[in-house]
């Protein structure tokens, strides 16, 4: 007999052996109609699984977060099957479930397109109908081997000799109807049990492993619910981000651009881009000065020695880009910060009395990150850390983590973000440090969690390996996550450039290091911004706060007096004075998303006032000009967010 253990801490005697679903079925009869699949001591697993020895086990269904991936791995698997009916000669790459729904990678002689997805859906409708059971056989990787050759599945094959080199003794086959795939699971009962929410979305290219060298293959994604609801409501919102895409704003806005013929990955700021970005650092200067940072810069190259010593050269190679030589001596474009701050910080000796110091920059930094990774402003070769090393003594370290905290939660909130997922990563399987330094300092970043008040995850094994981390993904109006702010303490490079400090007892000593970044990278940051507000910026960092429209020829006396008042006031304001209907200008400015249009007629000019439109809301009706000046003074001063 074995001793299961249930969520709610009851324990069940099962025979050894006995499967996921008769468990279930010892629960209840309504849990075991429900149950889509089981965790057994933390692993996912089939219904079918059987459980052997003492045990946690967990039944999943469809109100289980967990369930989505499996019905998601299951909806890929149904897709393959479709593919391989409708096509025929296909060979399978990779198909797994992802954070928003799944993918497949297939190699085959015609071209998939979009207009192709809709019979494919309806091929998946078939198998889903017709309820075929998916059956899990655990083989040989021989026995798999053969199989997979014997239907020219030649990545299959290649994987396996992965599998065999990790020295993996068995693997699994997952079959259902005449479909059969190399795959580790867990998959529902049957095909039925995917239902109907589901739907195909796109079509790109991926190199096979992301290997760009190797062959390209087409890769289908799509998505699937347990609930049409669901569905419809996530497809609205996939619309939504189609609208505000910063690619596309960013071009309709003039904000910014990249060329090929520069090449990939490098950013080009147009003024309205330039200028905000100009705000959001002026204003991260202002509260850097404030909160005690000291403001340095570094070069752009550096001697490749400075990234041996660092151990960049050794750990991130591959982002590096090649040496180029100097004088006979190879030098790096810079892909990191850190080095060139510890160099300061060893230009003299240090008492504990200066501590902390914290070193701040706004960086550029270059990083050679594939083709196939690059995205707009999100994902680039070229970009600014909002970087800062924080160097402490030991008694310092968790008041320090505590303050830096506080003040990027401080610093996100000013843009407009309110929602937050934080985590807390912990030591990696590869790391350098001691144990009980590790403890020690992971203890230092909960503890400044735990007083900050804040909720948060255990990211296990997700730290650096010089360090363990505090992770800040901000939510977007739609509710997306994005990674900005991280918190990193770091043993490697304190002893890798034998920095110290003098103590109270007149003898050296090794201080602590946290890196820190806010932002993270001022591009992303700048792209999750635009996509944040559709592009409809508040007051405070539009590029244009007010335009002033005028109704006819005769009142463009007033309007200069109006623009003139604007810009006066130390506002960043414009006149259309064109011989344009109103309407037209009107349109032109919502289009440009300017934040308020001032339009002036007979009226308003005999009056002294301004008929205010705001953008997205309408007519807010007439104001005195000096009444909306100190109103839009306020907005700008308190950086007033509005609606998003």
């Amino acid at each position: 007999m074995a001793r299961v253990t249930l969520p709610d801490g009851s324990v069940l005697d099962c025979p050894d052996g006995t499967p996921v679903s008769e468990i279930a079925a010892r629960i209840g009869p309504g849990l075991a109609k429900a149950a889509l699949a089981g965790v057994v001591d933390g692993e996912a697993v089939d219904l079918a699984r059987p459980v052997k020895g003492d045990a946690e086990v967990r039944i999943l269904t469809d109100r289980d977060r967990a369930a989505l991936a499996v019905l998601r791995h299951s909806a890929a698997h149904v897709m393959a099957a479709a593919v391989c009916d409708l096509y025929g000669d296909v060979r399978l790459g990779f198909g797994p479930d992802t954070e928003d729904g799944f993918f497949y990678d297939f190699d085959l002689p015609e071209r998939i397109t979009e207009e192709d997805l809709p019979r494919i859906e309806a091929k998946m409708a078939e198998i889903i109908a017709a309820a075929e059971p998916f059956r899990r056989e655990e083989v040989s990787i021989e026995a798999a081997r053969a199989e997979m050759e014997a239907s020219g599945q030649a990545f299959k094959v290649e994987h396996l000799g992965d599998l065999e080199a990790r020295d993996e003794g068995a693997v699994s086959l997952y079959r259902s109807g005449d479909f059969v795939d190399l795959c580790a699971g867990p998959h529902l009962p049957d095909t039925g049990r995917v239902g109907k929410a589901f739907k195909l979305l796109s079509v790109a290219g991926a190199y096979w492993k992301g290997d760009s060298s190797r062959q390209m293959l087409q890769r289908v994604y799509g998505t699937a619910f347990f609930k049409q609801a669901d569905l419809d409501e996530h497809l609205e919102r996939l619309e939504q981000a189609k609208l505000r895409d910063h690619r596309r704003l960013g071009k309709e806005l003039d904000l910014f651009s990249i060329h090929n013929e520069v090449g990939p990955g490098l950013v080009h700021w147009h003024p309205k881009g330039a200028l905000i970005r100009d705000i959001i650092e002026a204003e991260w200067k202002k509260r850097h000065r404030a909160a005690g940072y000291q403001l340095v810069a570094t070069p752009h190259i550096a001697s490749e020695r400075i990234y041996e010593i660092s151990g960049h050269l050794e750990n991130y190679d591959d982002l590096m880009y090649a040496p180029m030589e100097i004088e006979g001596r190879p030098y790096r474009v810079k892909p990191m910060n850190c080095p060139g701050h510890l160099m300061i910080y060893k230009t003299r000796i240090h008492s504990y009395r200066e501590m902390p110091l914290r070193y701040a920059e706004m960086g550029a930094v270059y990083r050679f990150e594939k083709s196939g990774v690059l995205h707009g402003l999100l994902r680039v070769r070229g970009f600014t850390i909002d970087d800062a090393h924080i160097i402490c003594t030991p008694e310092q370290l968790e008041g320090e983590i505590v303050s830096v905290f506080n003040f990027s939660m401080e610093f996100l909130r000013l843009f407009g973000f309110t929602e937050f997922d934080i985590y807390l990563a912990t030591k990696p399987e590869k790391h350098v440090g001691t144990d009980e330094g590790w403890s020690a300092a992971t203890a230092a970043l909960e503890s400044a969690l735990t007083h900050a008040g804040v909720a948060f995850e255990i990211d296990e094994g997700g730290g650096a390996f010089y360090g363990p981390k505090i992770d800040v993904k901000v939510k977007d109006s739609l509710g997306r996550p994005w990674q900005c702010t991280t918190i990193q303490f770091d043993f490697n490079l304190p002893e890798r450039f034998d920095i110290t400090y003098i103590t109270a007892d007149n003898e050296p000593a090794r201080p602590y290091i946290v890196h820190r970044a806010l932002l993270g990278s001022l591009e992303r940051f700048f792209g999750v911004l635009v996509e944040h507000y559709a592009g409809a910026f508040p007051a405070w960092l539009a590029p244009v706060q007010a335009r002033v429209l005028t109704l006819t020829d005769d009142q463009a006396p007033y309007g200069q007096e109006v623009l003139s008042a604007l810009t006066e006031a130390g506002f960043r304001a414009e006149g259309d004075f064109r011989p344009e209907k109103v309407n037209a200008k009107i349109r032109l400015a919502e289009v440009e998303k300017v934040p308020y249009m001032l339009v002036v007629g007979r009226r308003e000019a005999d009056a002294g006032t301004v008929a205010v439109r705001r953008h997205g809301q309408g007519d807010l009706g007439p104001e005195p000009l000096a009444s909306f000046v100190d109103r839009l003074r306020s907005e700008v001063e308190t950086r007033a967010v509005g609606p998003v």
